[in-house]
């Protein structure tokens, strides 16, 4: 079969594709990453290439502009090489692997911000009334073992099993049968002076691995969460419990589309599952690799790695088929997953190393909740309290030590930044505060790390919404007002648009801007958050005003400015001091479950007790769905301060 050679910049990667074969996917195959959000249907736009050299065929589409066609860009998706090519993939197309800052939210908010030294990022709970105790997944014991006579002759096995019982009280202790074939020799060069791993697993604790001499200072360990969006882990000492190090990048997997349920169709597909699998392992490898080097710390003190992510990000972790997920009924293949050797999920670290992933609660509400709720010790208050997790999958639980329900609603990715024309994810650039002079419509905006504006974030759509209705330019429906003139107001290509940055202010190819369908998007994704969270309420038979405290979780309520978000309808008109941000409460409770046996027992307790709400069979989700597709909301006697 003839083949191409398809050379990508600025990466200066060059791989060879049989012919047929879309750039998109050639640029998948040499570990190029090009933002897909659609999963290469031609749908999003998102995936541009500009051609620099060569030939090739593309199906027509509405997604290039005139200007753009001019300039050679295509949709990867749609184009089929028909000779040796070299293309470019444009700043805006670009899926970086690149280390999202800590101010976005990745490290716990509460009453400010939070250092990586304090107590609530060393295990506490994010209420103060919990601290776990000091247990962890993975713990190394040096023993220096009194050399068998003819007194004392009991197996060189039986001698570790004493030694270790000596320190800790184990009824179940067990080891493997590659240590107990390697242990006669190693106890005898190592002048009987080893230092054992000791892994909890499953009920009971195993010799995971024997090494001479004493390494026990060297012990480290990953907590990951995995989000559809966003992968964040960070590098913890497991003795001392201090972080050592803490990176985030986006979700390769968004290269086969934006939401889970494009990504479980796409893993029905031939090598799908192991193309999603190696997008999230190989993201992971590369930020322990690189937080290893930076730390100075050999892999091989790498013992143990614990993820927290929704159900279907759990299964493509470990190379589960997530295919009945979204089949009637809706049920996952596990939500317990045993602890494992991280070799087998293909985690590069200690071969013997071990890996654990959060218990999940259903299809659609996964560790990630068990784990927010477990740092927010919602199971351990008398309060009533409500944790809302924004993100392309909305999960909130409801509830107190007595009784907590959770349900989850289908947000989708706008939120994330996927979805709108100009959105970007809450990384370096992104557009994340706006005002509107609403005499001149003139635009002041704030980007993340105060870089070159490149689009919009989630925090930032909130705030132009919610301008754009206290200036007059929308009204309620979210359609713009036709009789305003004004440079920033005009026609487009998807209907009437508002610009928020000119392209020759901030250097993009194409203006930065929001559309009625953009509006649209947002206001779909704002009126399922509020009425999922209103349905649950009504369900407890409660009213919002008897919640205590609400949780807002995710790198998405760093940047929230709570007066807009109330103002637009997407949280319940309370009181603000109701309203507490979090971070990413999933990496937290990853975190304290690595460094505590006792902490994953509460999840699992915490896990078992949820009850799980299955809102799309429930009538009145659709009617509270329906109401709040209004900004804020078709009754404003709900948002009496919007009033």
């Amino acid at each position: 079969m003839e083949k191409f050679k398809i050379t990508f910049f600025p990466d200066n990667k060059t791989i060879e594709v049989e012919k047929g074969k879309t750039i998109l996917s050639a640029a998948i195959s040499a570990g190029i990453h090009i933002n897909s959000s659609c999963g290469g249907d031609g749908v999003c736009g998102r995936c541009k290439i500009i051609l620099k050299k060569g030939q090739l065929v593309s199906l027509p589409t509405g997604r290039i502009t005139a200007e753009e066609k001019k300039k050679g860009y295509h949709l990867s998706c749609l184009a089929v090489p028909q000779s040796d090519l070299e293309v470019e993939i444009p700043k805006e197309s670009r899926l970086d692997s690149e280390t999202i800052a800590k101010e976005d939210g990745y490290l716990l908010r509460l009453k400010g911000v939070y250092s990586e030294s304090e107590d609530v990022a060393q295990g506490e709970s994010i209420l103060g009334e919990e601290i776990f105790i000091h247990s962890p997944l993975a713990t190394k014991l040096y023993l220096d073992l009194p050399k068998p006579n003819l007194e004392d002759k009991i197996s060189d096995l039986e001698r570790i099993y004493r030694a270790v019982r000596s320190y800790q009280a184990i009824p179940v202790l067990q080891t493997g049968i590659a240590n107990i074939r390697r242990l006669g020799e190693l106890l005898r060069s190592s002048d009987w002076k080893v230092t054992v791993m000791l892994g909890k697993r499953n009920g009971t604790t195993e010799i995971v691995l024997i090494e001479p001499g004493d390494t026990s200072s060297e012990n480290y360990g990953f907590a990951f969460d995995i989000g559809t969006t966003t992968i964040c882990g960070q590098l913890i000492d497991v003795n001392s419990k201090k972080i050592l190090g803490t990176k985030a990048a986006y979700n390769k997997q968004a290269s086969f589309g934006s939401d889970v349920i494009s990504r479980i169709i796409f893993a029905q597909e031939a090598d799908g599952l192991e193309k999603l699998h190696h997008a999230v392992i190989d993201e992971m490898n590369i930020m322990i690799q690189e937080l290893a080097r930076e730390n100075n710390i050999d892999l091989n003190d790498v013992t143990c790695c614990l993820c927290a992510g929704n159900t279907t990000m759990i299964h493509l972790l470990l190379r589960v088929d997530p295919t009945y997920i979204r089949r009637e009924p809706y049920v996952p293949t596990a939500n317990f997953v045993p602890v494992i050797r991280a070799a087998e999920a293909g985690i590069r670290m200690n071969p013997r190393g071990l890996l654990g992933c959060v218990p999940g609660i259903s299809s659609y509400v996964g560790g990630d909740l068990t784990a927010g709720a477990l740092a927010c010790g919602m199971d351990k208050t008398d309060k009533l309290s409500m944790l809302i997790d924004i993100g392309t999958n909305g999960e909130i639980v409801l509830g107190n030590k007595d009784w907590l329900i959770s349900c989850a609603a289908s947000a989708g990715p706008c939120f994330e930044g996927s979805g709108v024309s100009c959105g970007v994810r809450a990384s370096k650039g992104a557009i994340q505060r706006i005002k509107i002079n609403p005499k001149t419509f003139e635009v002041e905006y704030a980007t993340i790390l105060d870089a070159a504006a490149k689009g919009i974030c989630g925090s930032g759509y909130i705030d132009a919404i919610a301008e754009l209705r206290r200036t007059g330019i929308i009204d309620r429906s979210g359609k713009i007002n036709p009789g305003l003139r004004h440079p920033r107001l005009r026609q487009g290509e998807y209907g009437k648009e508002f610009v928020i940055a000119f392209k020759e202010k901030v250097g993009t190819s194409s203006d930065i801007i929001i559309n009625e369908v953009d509006i649209e998007n947002l206001k779909r994704a704002k009126g399922a958050i509020y009425a999922a969270c209103s349905t649950l309420v009504r369900h407890m038979q409660l009213d919002f005003d008897e919640l205590e405290q609400i949780f807002i979780a995710g790198g998405f309520g760093t940047y929230l400015d709570m007066p807009n978000a109330i103002f637009i309808g997407l949280l319940p008109d309370l009181a603000r001091e109701k309203f507490v941000f979090v971070g990413n409460s999933s990496l937290v409770g990853a975190r304290q479950i690595l460094l505590s046996h006792e902490a994953i027992i509460d999840a699992e307790n915490i896990a078992r007790k949820i009850t799980y709400f299955e809102l799309s069979v429930e009538p009145q989700y659709m009617d509270e769905y329906v109401a709040a597709l209004f900004f804020p909301h078709t009754d404003l006697n709900k948002f009496p301060s919007v009033q």
